[in-house]
């Protein structure tokens, strides 16, 4: 009964791997992409090291080691790039409807930006 619940959360975790891998060939531009990625492998690699602690019972607790860093570096290292793009200018797609960011620098100059994709610094 043990191996089934193993094998049924690495097959979880597997299927959320392959949605990470499907949303980043589907996703329009950077940012989506980096978003789909990061919250289906953080979610795919914790089901696939929870699976192989039910395999492997010694191994828990350097499984939950694992887990513990994936949950701390995933979003942090997905958050500096989203940062780092929108940085060097990387366009967002057309459908973006609210610079989140554009917002926050413009309220940091004193200035309100015109609302949607327009107050998006264009490249030179």
């Amino acid at each position: 009964m043990i191996e089934i619940i193993g094998s049924l959360f690495i097959l979880a975790g597997a299927i959320f791997l392959f949605s990470a891998g499907v949303g980043i060939l589907r996703m329009p531009d950077t940012f989506t992409r980096i978003q789909s990625g990061t919250k289906a492998t953080t979610l795919g690699n914790m089901l696939v090291l929870t699976g192989l602690a039910f395999y492997h019972p010694g191994w828990t607790f350097k499984l939950v080691l694992a887990i513990y860093f994936v949950l701390m570096t995933n979003p942090i290292s997905s958050h500096a790039l989203s940062r780092a793009a929108y940085r060097i200018r990387t366009p967002m797609t057309p459908s973006t409807s609210v610079d989140m960011l554009a917002e926050d620098e413009a309220g940091e100059a004193g200035a309100k930006p015109p609302a949607g994709n327009a107050g998006r610094r264009k490249r030179s």
